[in-house]
C-alpha cells in the first residue's frame, strides 16, 4: 500500500485554484497596504474581492428609506423652482400685478399703489421661505451624490486591482512560456547533437 494518497485531478485543481485565489488576496491587500493604512471602503473592496461579489450596482434603484413628508416638499418645491414653468408664472403674476395696479385701478384706489411696497414684501417672503427650502433639497442631493462618488470609487479601485492582478497572471504566464520554450530548445539542441556524433 502506498503512503500518498492517489491522485484526483479534481481535488488537485480545487487545491490549485483555492492557492491561487489566497495568493491573489494577498497580492490584493499587498497592493492596498502600499497606499498606507486600508480605508473602510478599501477594506470593502477586499472583502467584495474574497467573497467574489459584484460591487457595482444601479444607485438609481436602491432602496432608500421613506423620505419624511418635509423633505418630500422640499424636493417639490425646488423641483418646481427651478423650472420654466415657475418663471414664466412668476413672470405673469409679477407683470399682472403691475398692470392691474397701474393702469386698470389708476381710476380707482389702486391697492398697491407705484413703489409697490405690497409686491415687495410678498416677493421678500416667497424668497426667505424658498431659499431654505432650496438648500435642504440640495443638502439631500449632495448626501446622494456622496454615496455615488464613494460607489464609483469602490468599483475603479476593484477594477484597478483586478487589472493588476491579470497583468501579473500575464507576466507569470510568459516568463513560464519563455522557460518551458528555452528548456524544449535545450532539449532540441541536445538531440541534435546527439545526431552529429559520429557514431
Amino acid at each position: 500500500m502506498s503512503e500518498f494518497p492517489k491522485y484526483n485531478p479534481v481535488t488537485a485543481s480545487q487545491a490549485d485554484t483555492q492557492a491561487e485565489e489566497q495568493r491573489r488576496i494577498k497580492t490584493i491587500e499587498q497592493l492596498l497596504r502600499d497606499d498606507g493604512e486600508l480605508s473602510s471602503l478599501e477594506q470593502e473592496v477586499l472583502q467584495s474581492i474574497k467573497e467574489q461579489e459584484l460591487l457595482s450596482s444601479n444607485m438609481e434603484e436602491v432602496e432608500e428609506p421613506t423620505m419624511p413628508f418635509g423633505d418630500r416638499i422640499a424636493d417639490k418645491v425646488a423641483a418646481f423652482g427651478g423650472s420654466w414653468k415657475f418663471i414664466i408664472t412668476f413672470f405673469v403674476i409679477l407683470f399682472g400685478w403691475i398692470i392691474i395696479n397701474s393702469i386698470i385701478l389708476l381710476q380707482a384706489s389702486p391697492f398697491d399703489p407705484y413703489p409697490f411696497i405690497l409686491l415687495n414684501l410678498i416677493l421678500s417672503c416667497i424668497a426667505a421661505i424658498q431659499a431654505p427650502i432650496i438648500m435642504m433639497s440640495q443638502n439631500r442631493q449632495e448626501a446622494k451624490d456622496r454615496k455615488r462618488a464613494e460607489h464609483d470609487y469602490k468599483v475603479n479601485l476593484k477594477a484597478e486591482l483586478e487589472v493588476r492582478l491579470l497583468h501579473e497572471k500575464m507576466d507569470y504566464l510568459l516568463t513560464k512560456q519563455w522557460q518551458r520554450l528555452m528548456e524544449l530548445q535545450k532539449l532540441q539542441m541536445d538531440m541534435l547533437d546527439k545526431l552529429n556524433q559520429p557514431k
